[in-house]
């Protein structure tokens, strides 16, 4: 039996599933009170049930940084292939519009183990290395600048609509080698498939989210073969050259090139979106952490990584047991889901001095797992980093003086595993923008 760090206080080895505790019973990632703000459950979880079963998601909880990380770490007794499990099983309707285009079940990175998440983790990530990402690094600033343009004589903007949800599918599309004059086609895609994995759809949600999906895998053949055809210099392209190479067929098939196409936008596009919508979120929340910010710009790196632990964009992760393992002092069986609490981890005062303050100052804010840990470290995290940087950067230049809208609404999409605002309303006086260009 496996055993991960140390027993929770006041705590006994627990035999199985039961009893169950209220505040375990009550676990719902789903409802709406905990979408507002998980991280009072997360406190409450770290402080009285640092590990406990769910009924209500078949999962068990686990809450402390240690624990999290010894999970990620020990990838021998914690699978990875229950990370891109849909929570809801599709309904016959949406299984149709998947099967109308021969849809073939495929891993992702995400789900896979070694040895073969090895074998394509290390061609995949020569398409995000530093150095790319520093050549698409003025790419991402035209984007962002095109997006201030747009609206720095207006006075209001959505900053997700307006920008967060904009720049990171840009800046995917250039990564993927898709065509300039088809981006805005392909840009229609990249949206909404938290709810399709992630979370609980009504059967209508999954038929319209399986077209969705359908369509876009469609698009992802299309771009495939064109890139056979005519490979370039990008991450596809890299990855269609593994393909092609002798002895490679038990790592790359053409399904699994139109998988990455898929699950790669999604990943280098959702997650930074929501982290930086969060980012804006809770700086503007935060006053003076805002105009420390915009008075002195070299705070902005480590301000991504405060934005990163404090508000994460991805506050759960998954697991599966493959044999036996004691975590935080109870047994737990093979085969039983594991729900990471990322963004618990990034709150644990074990690890963060006073974890529920936000503090772009903070010394040690990169030890956050928001982009997880170990073998699974998100291969995007260098662009994810980049993209954020340079919309604070131009931000703060440009719109210092920027506001939340008094009295908006927060809504986030109902699933466990992805989370950030889906409008971040703001608003300033146009007259007083710093550059004479902008004011209107």
């Amino acid at each position: 039996m496996t055993e991960t760090t140390s027993a929770p206080q006041g705590s006994a080895t627990s035999p199985g599933k039961c009893p169950v505790s209220q505040f375990a019973a009550e676990f719902n990632p789903f409802d709406e009170e905990y979408l507002q703000d998980p991280y009072a459950v997360f406190t409450r979880a770290r402080n009285e049930e640092p590990v406990f079963y769910s009924p209500e998601i078949g999962y068990w909880v686990v809450s402390r940084y240690d624990d999290v990380v010894a999970i990620f770490r020990d990838t021998e007794s914690y699978s990875a292939t229950a990370a891109g499990e849909l929570i809801k099983p599709p309904c016959p309707a949406a299984m149709e519009k998947l099967a109308a285009v021969d849809f073939v079940p495929s891993t992702m990175l995400v789900d896979e183990d070694a040895p073969l998440h090895t074998k394509r983790r290390r061609v995949l990530r020569k398409g995000v290395t530093d150095d790319r990402v520093a050549e698409i690094e003025p790419i991402t600033r035209r984007f962002v600048g095109d997006c201030l343009d747009a609206m720095i004589k207006t006075g209001n903007a959505d900053m997700v609509a307006d920008m967060t949800f904009q720049v990171p599918a840009l800046t995917a599309f250039v990564l993927m080698g898709v065509p300039e004059a088809e981006v805005e086609r392909a840009r229609g895609y990249a949206s909404r498939f938290a709810l399709w994995i992630w979370g609980r759809p009504t059967d209508e949600q999954q038929v319209e989210l399986a077209g969705e999906f359908a369509a876009y895998l469609e698009y992802a053949r299309e771009h495939v073969e064109r890139l056979i055809e005519n490979p370039g210099d990008d991450y596809m392209s890299n990855a269609i050259k593994a393909w092609q190479k002798a002895g490679n067929d038990d790592v790359w098939d053409k399904t699994y090139l139109a998988s990455i196409m898929q699950s790669h936008l999604y990943a280098s596009h959702e997650t930074t979106t929501n982290a930086t919508a969060n980012g804006f979120k809770v700086l503007l929340e935060n006053r003076d952490q805002w105009e420390l910010l915009c008075n002195d710009s070299s705070l902005i790196p480590n301000a991504v990584e405060e934005i990163l632990r404090y508000a994460s964009s991805v506050p759960a992760w998954r697991r599966v047991t493959t044999r036996p393992v004691t975590i935080g002092g109870f047994d737990i069986a093979a085969g039983e889901r594991i729900l990471v609490l990322t963004g618990s981890a990034n709150h644990d005062d074990a690890v963060f001095d006073d974890g529920d303050r936000f503090d772009i100052t903070r010394e040690n804010a990169d030890e956050h797992v928001a982009f997880g840990w170990g073998i699974h470290l998100c291969l995007g995290q260098a662009l994810a980093r980049m993209e954020m940087r340079v919309m604070l950067e131009e931000t703060t230049k440009r719109l210092p003086h920027l506001i939340l809208v008094e009295g908006q609404e927060w809504t986030y999409s109902p699933n466990t595993s992805f989370r950030g605002p889906e409008r971040v309303l703001v608003q300033w006086d146009p007259a007083q923008n710093p550059v004479p260009e902008d004011r209107p």
